[in-house]
């Protein structure tokens, strides 16, 4: 029998697996960027291909079958962590708890240090919303008006937008990318959050501090508050707002030093939530239903508020696991056909060393995210791709997750032609390359990802313990 599925593998050449790649890329520059469909229809044309091509070298329909579950399996927990983080969302916004947060990021903006004061607004929002995308198109929107009428360049205001936006979205629970992650390395979320701190944490302080260098000579101008008074004014008609309110993500905060495991935490914060829309916003039972369910839904008379608020629910995440579930097929089909390994002996013929591995993760993330334009394709394939190396090597599977935010997450906006940056230029009006050379912190994260690759520093190996539960756990 073994031999038989060796013999199948050796009809699986270099030349067919790159092409299969090949083909993913045309597939998804031609779906997305030529006729302007969604990444869901190249990834299932693309996974069609695959599976022709591993069934013409020698593998079952039940074999690729096999590789699709298992890939699916491994990804179970984040697609429950998903739909719990719609939960959250929803009643989370119903309680007052985003909008408060909201409330008080906004009340911290002061014209003597407008780039940092917008790229601190903006993690803030996206780490309470879990949303880089959102924050942007609202606060984000507000933000660039205001920049604008003090006399600050667009791509500064942008670049520090997306900055703190992309922050955010990275060190968030609630972020889709991050749950995604370390579900493909084989780690958990809070152990992910924990180690990308060492690399993004730094990344993010310098970021800072060039903010707020450059923004000091717009601390003369002349400053219009009337905008954020009007969203200010507006969630505080609408919510009672109340450093009361920050209790939850406090815990959620709590959760990530306490190693509490991240759906039952989850959980836990998005049932205090619910008390908190009951108790202290005054809604119903079915309105918490509705907005755990279908998400919040309000109009407030200020469009942009709407846009901010009207988010959240089960149903919102459905487009994305859709995404996750046929991208991960793909990943099944040519992982276990052998296309990867063919791919990685190729790449990793000489690599000795364990920074030599990290530093091909971080190259292969970067160069997925430039060859299909899909942030989520980018984590995913990358990830699957090296994660029985970083076991075979005995390195902890949160370097293999912290990699693919570090360069995945971030470097996505650098992609003209992907959605990241088909959104953000769209939204904020200025293009790819007039806003990127200011998103220090995308740009900055990678490279200290990759210091800390080839100097070994904060690369950890894997326990006796804890490899023996990671490989049962598989």
């Amino acid at each position: 029998m073994s031999g038989g599925k060796k013999e199948r593998q050796k009809n699986m050449t270099f030349s067919k697996s790159v092409f299969v790649f090949a083909f993913v890329v045309a597939a998804l520059l031609t779906v997305t960027i030529g006729l302007g469909g969604p990444a869901h229809v190249a990834m299932l044309i693309a996974a069609i291909v695959a599976g022709i091509v591993a069934v013409s070298s020698g593998y079952s329909w039940d074999e690729l079958q096999e590789g699709i579950g298992d890939t699916i399996k491994a990804a179970v927990p984040a697609i429950l962590i998903l739909l719990a983080i719609g939960v959250i969302i929803g009643v989370w916004l119903l309680g007052g708890i985003v909008p408060t947060m909201i409330y008080y990021g906004l009340k911290i903006l002061s014209p003597s240090v407008f780039l940092l004061a917008s790229c601190l607004i903006c993690a803030v929002i996206a780490t309470a919303t879990g949303s880089s995308w959102s924050t942007v198109g609202t606060i984000g929107v507000a933000l660039m008006g205001i920049g604008s009428g003090l006399g600050v360049p667009a791509g500064m205001t942008a670049g520090a937008i997306i900055s703190g936006a992309y922050f955010g979205d990275k060190m968030s629970p609630l972020s889709d990318t991050t749950n995604l992650a370390p579900a493909m390395a084989g780690t958990d979320i809070f152990t992910h959050i924990r180690h990308m701190i060492y690399t993004t944490g730094p990344s993010f302080i310098i970021a800072l501090i060039l903010y707020g260098i450059i923004g000091i000579k717009f601390a003369g101008n002349n400053f219009d508050s009337s905008l954020v008074e009007l969203y200010t004014s507006t969630l505080k008609d609408i919510f009672y707002v109340s450093p009361i309110m920050l209790i939850p993500p406090v815990l959620v905060i709590i959760m990530v030093i306490k190693k509490i495991p991240a759906l039952p935490g989850l959980i836990a914060v998005a049932f205090l939530g619910c008390v908190f829309a009951l108790v202290f916003q005054g809604a119903d039972l079915q309105s918490v239903i509705s907005s755990a369910f279908s998400g919040f839904s309000i109009e407030t008379g200020v469009a942009e508020v709407d846009k901010l608020l009207n988010r959240g629910g089960m149903t919102s995440m459905m487009e994305i696991i859709c995404l996750i579930l046929i991208s991960l097929s793909f990943a099944g089909i040519v992982e276990k056909s052998g296309m990867v390994n063919t791919v990685i002996e190729r790449a990793l013929k000489n690599a000795r060393k364990d920074s030599t591995v990290i530093t091909a993760t971080l190259l292969s993330t970067i160069f997925t995210n430039f060859a299909t334009g899909v942030q989520y394709v980018a984590l995913i394939i990358p990830g699957r791709m090296f994660k029985d190396i970083y076991k075979e090597r005995g390195l902890h599977p949160k370097n293999l997750s912290r990699a693919l935010e570090d360069t995945g997450t971030l470097c996505a906006p650098f992609v003209p032609w992907g959605t990241d940056a088909a959104f953000l230029s769209g939204v904020l009006g200025v293009t790819t390359g007039i806003y990127a050379p200011f998103c220090f912190l995308n740009f900055i994260n990678p490279i200290v990802s990759l210091i800390c690759a080839q100097t070994g520093w904060t690369i950890e190996k894997m326990e006796k313990d804890t490899a023996s539960a990671t490989e049962n756990a598989g």
